[in-house]
């Protein structure tokens, strides 16, 4: 254990709800880019609506624990917990929200989650080496940044193709009110999606920082107070909105209809979900954007702006590294206090 006055612990844990915060102020647009692209909402009230989305979350943790795995994978899944120190955690906050607020400036897409792992990473292997890595959940990270993108665009796609064939027979103002429904309904899934996958990785930095200073006793585990925290403060972040990335997400990558805003949010949804309950922090950024994809693509190819979706690709490959140097940074900037 590492000895830590309570007022540099609460300063710390302060540190890691402002990352919450700023997770859901950068990540807003991937709750409410569809709707706030086809009109659907106004965004005051799109933001509102995610923003009360994300919250509710909490409540299905409570009504499922099982569902708290996404926050074990960060706490001790990546960097083995007995080797992190608070100059860990505040390499790793660090790292992330730097690379969060340029890309958040630039309106780049990019991954808070990965933002988050990445900073983890690097402050871990500049305190420990790269024997602390925690190769099996680093790996599952990893490989959902390429499948979840990607199951996503292929669910969508699908998605769209059975629901086209089911109200096939629909007149085109019957199908555009039922799609309107619905729209709002999955939109109101993915919000929920995202805040329970989103809020437990800093739920997870949490709590390791608690397990590693000693202030938590028992199996590792995540206090209610820490739970409730983080969906507050994701809420308020989402509540704030990110305006620049929204204009990317729901408008210069394709054009959505309500019939595809309807199935890149379900689409997302679904793989947020199955990714939470298998403990697989995936970024909501990279599921909602391939969604969009595979809805553009569903119309046509051409519907899709390739030269700005792959701008959002390149972001993607550099998040990892740029935030793990990052967060190695400002761990050995710790060392010289």
């Amino acid at each position: 254990m590492h000895e830590l006055a309570l007022p540099l612990l609460i300063g710390l844990i302060l540190v890691a709800l402002a990352f919450d915060f700023l997770n859901g102020l950068h990540d807003a647009a991937n709750s409410i880019a569809t709707v706030v692209a086809t009109r659907l909402l106004r965004p005051v009230h799109a933001v509102i609506f995610a923003a009360t989305f994300n919250f509710a979350a909490y409540f299905l943790t409570i009504a499922f624990p099982a569902l708290h795995k996404v926050a074990e994978t960060i706490g001790q899944g990546l960097i083995e917990k007995d080797l992190v120190t608070p100059a860990v955690v505040f390499g790793a906050l660090i790292g992330a929200m730097f690379w969060n607020v340029v890309t958040w400036m630039k309106g780049i897409p990019s991954s808070s989650s990965h933002a988050l792992v990445g900073g983890m990473i690097g402050s871990g292997v500049a305190h420990a080496g790269f024997t602390g890595i925690q190769w099996g959940g680093l790996n599952k990270t990893l490989i959902a940044i390429v499948l979840s993108p990607t199951l996503g665009m292929i669910l969508t796609m699908l998605i769209m193709l059975v629901t086209s064939w089911a109200l096939r027979n629909a007149t085109a103002r019957g199908a555009e009110r039922s799609f309107r429904a619905l729209h709002l309904v999955s939109s109101g899934a993915y919000s929920l999606s995202h805040g329970l996958n989103d809020a437990q990785k800093t739920m997870g930095i949490i709590t390791v920082l608690l397990y590693s200073t000693g202030y938590l006793n028992g199996e590792f585990h995540v206090p209610h107070w820490v739970a409730i925290s983080c969906y507050v403060a994701i809420a308020l972040g989402t509540l704030s909105g990110g305006w620049k990335i929204i204009e990317t997400m729901g408008s210069r990558i394709t054009k959505l209809s309500q019939h595809q805003g309807f199935s890149a949010s379900l689409g997302g949804s679904i793989i947020l979900f199955v990714a939470s309950a298998l403990g697989i922090p995936v970024s909501t950024t990279h599921t909602i954007t391939g969604c969009i994809i595979g809805a553009g693509t569903a119309r046509r190819a051409t519907a899709v702006r390739w030269g700005v979706a792959g701008d959002v690709v390149t972001a993607w490959l550099i998040t990892i590294p740029a935030s793990a140097v990052v967060g190695a940074a400002f761990y050995w900037l710790t060392t010289l206090f």
